[in-house]
């Protein structure tokens, strides 16, 4: 994928003003409208002029995009860091529908639900304020024993300049024991304020988790490389694993090979329907650091009649 400059896309600097994008985008809209444009590539150029002031003209938009954008060039191979957009609040709203790059970064701003429609009531209207979105990033931990947290967010707000800025704010937010990968946090009452005295929108939290040391979340499964010893693969046996607050006693099949997988059933994310563990087998040497060491593998080496690249000869 490539990296989209939408400040030279519209001619502006990245320092622009909303009024400044606007009329920047008149003038190309002008130019290369399809439907009056003399240009060969008009219909390509419209599109990706539409595409940088979709962002560009959005406060929230623009902010995630200066934070992420500095450094690349236009036409750059370019892929988003991992989570990148996590601790932005985003609104609800229209995603939009353009190309690849516009959609690996803001595809999934549109979540939760827009204002509630308008209510005639004496002396105005009333709704409901928008939902809010913000991606968030959780230890491993909290989703065995829950816990509480205190959780900062990047909230988008356009100065008086019409430039886009970011402020902060913070929350006391319960993890629930069992929370899981992509599940979603309400907090009712912490998004868009209502117009007219009526209710205040949610915030929706959507749970990513922290890499882990030793273990990598997969929904609500875990996965954990297991190094066993050559002798406890060969001829079986019972091993620990140490499952943050709890111990679990594996048994080792007879005869198992490094890159297979075994799976425990029900001892990954404790949610509603537990997920499960999967442990990638690891068969780890030990070193011929010693005499007794080397004597040991020698001794192997002339009894053993083992052939680990027979298969290849085939």
């Amino acid at each position: 994928m490539q990296y989209k400059d939408y400040y030279q896309i519209l001619g502006v600097e990245r320092e622009a003003a909303l009024p400044e994008i606007k009329k920047a985008y008149r003038k190309l809209a002008r130019k290369y409208h399809p439907d009056i444009s003399k240009e060969p590539d008009a219909e390509a150029r419209m599109k990706d002029v539409n595409e940088a002031y979709a962002v560009l003209s959005d406060t929230e938009k623009r902010a995630a995009y200066d934070q992420l954008g500095r450094g690349y060039r236009s036409g750059q191979e370019f892929h988003p860091p991992p989570n990148w957009d996590a601790g932005f609040e985003f609104s609800s709203g229209d995603a939009g529908d353009f190309g690849d790059f516009f959609s690996q970064l803001f595809g999934r701003m549109g979540a939760g639900r827009r204002g509630g429609p308008f209510e005639a009531q004496a002396g105005g209207f009333r709704a409901q304020g928008d939902d809010h979105h913000a991606k968030v990033l959780l230890d491993v931990e909290d989703a065995f024993r829950g816990a509480s947290r205190q959780i900062s967010l990047r909230v988008p707000t356009m100065d008086a300049d019409g430039r886009a800025v970011l402020n902060n704010r913070t929350l006391n937010v319960k993890i629930p024991k069992g929370v899981y990968e992509g599940q979603i946090i309400r907090l009712a009452g912490q998004g868009a304020p209502g117009l007219g005295g009526g209710k205040a929108g949610d915030l929706l939290l959507e749970v990513h988790f922290n890499p882990h040391p030793r273990f990598r979340v997969d929904g609500s499964n875990l996965h954990m490389s297991l190094p066993v010893a050559p002798w406890e693969a060969a001829l079986g046996g019972v091993v620990t694993i140490n499952l943050f607050d709890s111990e679990l006693k594996v048994r080792i099949p007879q005869g198992l090979q490094s890159g297979q997988q075994l799976r425990l059933r029900g001892k990954g994310i404790p949610c509603a329907t537990p997920g499960d563990l999967l442990l990638d087998i690891q068969i780890v040497l030990p070193p011929a650091n010693s005499d007794k060491a080397k004597q040991l593998y020698e001794t192997m080496a002339r009894e053993l009649a083992f052939d680990p690249r027979a298969s290849h000869r085939s």
